[in-house]
């Protein structure tokens, strides 16, 4: 009964919470092994000063140690990867152990079918299931609406119906002295049995996410009125059930239907497993978009199925990779015994790595009282730490498949973002300031021809070197160069007006700009007008505000200073005037700045297996280009490669 239930607490899940509680960390104090923070950033985060205090002097001490502790930054960071590698597990065991269970349920109707069967007959809809996500989620949500809602008022209604009819003295289990009564009978069956009781709670590890993709109110309604009146009533309508039937016990659900409305019961649960293993693939791309978004997983290749909803997104490779996990996984266990134990175990690890990141916030940023803070760890760590020791006694028995794929997941981010990580700083420390731009203008001698160029890089500071690399083989300019880089901000969302930062590279006459488009993780990168446009709209706004700055801060002489306006005005109407032609007539040609990397002499032999295998396979067959999240039409794109010794 746990699987069917637990899916219809699942369906509204877009699983971010470990990651969001990572970039709330990040935002807050430095901890990120990338350098690419930028003061303008600030500008936009809502935290403010607050007067002295001991809260603020505590949360000072906390931020100061982990800022201090390259220790503490890494180890923050595997802890979220692993966090993240579990909550993608989930979207793995859920479809299996979901879609297992429901068509279980056949096995009540016609006896001569067999386990192998239902095996293959869920194999099938997992197929079907995952072949259907390049469509989509926007238009299942709307379709299958209503039949999560019956559902939730048909289990409701069979419970009542068992309560009424079988044992309504069961509301006597409501008394948490119960609890204590059975532990002291069972002892230590009853710690081996909390293995099996977490799956009536999975999905409640999931609400805190909640909160970042909708809104409070509507959770707390949907909790409250829907969804936990629904599970209360139907787990005591079958306890109830049991009460009478205690040899029951192995198909609870589908034994406690009424005959009459078997079937379409047994429609309903097929249905409604679906729509909840949809919801957790779906939340697993989203997942994974976020990580990639941070820098800690290949650029996989995503596409936006919904012009109207940012967060709905299909990731082919992910696609077909987590399909092929869940066949295999279904195959390989054929029953729902031990995934109930591989699936427990993961719900749990998530719980408490999202606990321990609750507990680093609520004392370093929302400097929460201690007293809460220790009550909180006394009251839900402690139960957390009794569910963990429970689930990991059948870590034997199912329990090990969780780990085995989070070690592979984290293994894949960690080799990614460390290779990720060194490239960017081999740029940051090679890069090119803007006041030797002149000189290496100056000494090539460089043929400046009309259009507008915008040289894309993943360096934020600075212009990369990959810049003079090309130069020296291509001397010739478009009349204006724009040097473009994408920054995932450690925040949800950044506001339109703030999306682009420019700042001019000297001298004037160059007509060189630097541009920061800027992210949140919940950001899409799919605008409703080109993106090249809504740049240059943005830089032609920059231009005006930095000639209006520069009238005035005119002193001196009024003479002197009327006439600075006049050749002010001048050059700014020239300026934009050039900018809006070279743009008509000419156009954007895209130069994309792509690097490979490989170890250099002298390495040893684990940084070598590092990068010239591990993270140059993940690039050969997961990574895509890094800006095709720009949607640059492939007529006006210019490649610019070059190689990095790291």
């Amino acid at each position: 009964m746990g699987p069917l239930i637990k899916c219809q607490i699942h369906d509204n899940i877009i699983r971010r919470g470990t990651f969001a509680l990572y970039s709330l960390i990040c935002r807050y104090a430095k901890v990120g092994l990338t350098p690419n923070e930028q003061a303008e950033d600030t500008n936009i985060s809502n935290f403010k000063l607050e007067l002295p205090s001991r809260r603020l002097k505590r949360a000072t001490w906390i931020k100061s140690r982990l800022e201090n502790s390259n220790f503490a930054k890494y180890f923050l960071l595997l802890v979220t990867m692993l966090g993240t590698s579990m909550l993608i597990g989930d979207g793995i065991f859920t479809p299996c152990i979901s879609v297992l269970s429901a068509v279980g349920g056949i096995k009540e109707a016609t006896p001569a079918m067999t386990q192998d069967r239902i095996v293959w007959i869920s194999v099938v809809i997992l197929i079907g299931l995952f072949m259907v996500q390049r469509f989509g989620t926007h238009r299942v949500g709307y379709s299958f609406s209503p039949i999560l809602f019956l559902w939730f008022v048909l289990i409701g209604c069979i419970g009542l119906y068992n309560f009424i009819k079988f044992d309504s003295t069961i509301i006597k289990a409501l008394n948490p002295s119960y609890i204590v009564a059975y532990f002291i009978r069972n002892k230590k069956e009853a710690w081996f049995s909390l293995g099996g009781t977490v799956l009536s709670i999975t999905g409640a590890e999931a609400l805190f996410a909640d909160v970042g993709h909708f809104t409070v109110r509507s959770i707390q309604i949907s909790t409250c009125f829907v969804t936990y009146p629904s599970i209360i009533l139907a787990y005591a309508g079958q306890s109830a059930f049991l009460r009478k039937h205690p040899d029951t016990v192995s198909d609870i659900f589908f034994k406690s239907i009424p005959e009459s409305i078997y079937w379409p019961m047994f429609v309903l649960a097929v249905l409604a497993a679906i729509i909840a293993s949809q919801s957790l693939i779906s939340g697993s791309f989203s997942i994974i978009q976020q990580s990639l978004s941070l820098g800690c997983f290949p650029r996989v290749k995503i596409v936006h199925t919904s012009a109207y909803h940012k967060g709905q997104v299909y990731i082919p490779k992910v696609n077909y990779l987590l399909m092929v996990a869940c066949v295999t996984v279904t195959l390989g266990f054929k029953t729902t015994v031990q995934l109930g134990n591989a699936y427990g175990l993961a719900v749990v690890v998530v719980m408490t790595i999202t606990s321990c990141l609750l507990v680093l916030i609520m004392a370093m940023i929302w400097k929460t009282h201690i007293l809460l803070i220790i009550l909180y760890i006394i009251t839900i760590g402690a139960m957390e730490f009794v569910y963990m020791s429970s689930v990991l006694y059948k870590f034997d028995q199912g329990g090990y498949l969780p780990v085995v794929f989070a070690a592979v997941l984290v293994g894949i981010m960690f080799v990614w973002h460390d290779v990720f990580r060194r490239k960017y700083n081999y740029e940051f420390e090679n890069k090119i300031s803007p006041q030797k731009i002149n000189d290496i203008v100056n000494d090539i001698k460089l043929t400046r021809m009309p259009g507008i160029a915008l040289f894309y890089s993943e360096l934020v500071q600075g212009i990369p070197p990959i810049f003079k690399h090309y130069v020296q083989n291509v001397p010739a300019l478009h009349s204006v160069l724009v040097f473009v880089s994408s920054k995932s901000l450690p925040m949800s969302k950044v506001p339109p007006e703030d999306r682009f930062l420019f700042c001019r590279v000297e001298p004037k006459e160059l007509n060189m700009f630097r541009c920061v488009a800027r992210y949140g993780y919940r950001d899409s990168h799919k605008e409703s007008e080109p993106f090249e446009k809504i740049l240059l709209g943005k830089l032609k706004e920059f231009i005006m505000k930095k000639s209006a700055e520069e009238l005035n801060n005119g002193d001196g002489d009024e003479n002197i200073v009327e006439q600075g306006v006049v050749i002010t005005k001048e050059m700014l109407e020239n300026e934009i005037e050039t900018l809006e032609k070279v743009f008509n007539h000419h156009g954007v040609v895209h130069l994309m700045g792509e690097t490979k990397v490989f170890a250099g002499v002298g390495t040893n032999v684990c940084k070598r297996f590092l990068i010239n295998y591990a993270y140059d396979f993940l690039e050969k067959n997961l990574s895509q280009n890094s800006n095709q999240g720009f949607s640059i039409p492939h007529k006006r794109k210019v490649k610019v490669g070059m190689t990095y010794e790291l």
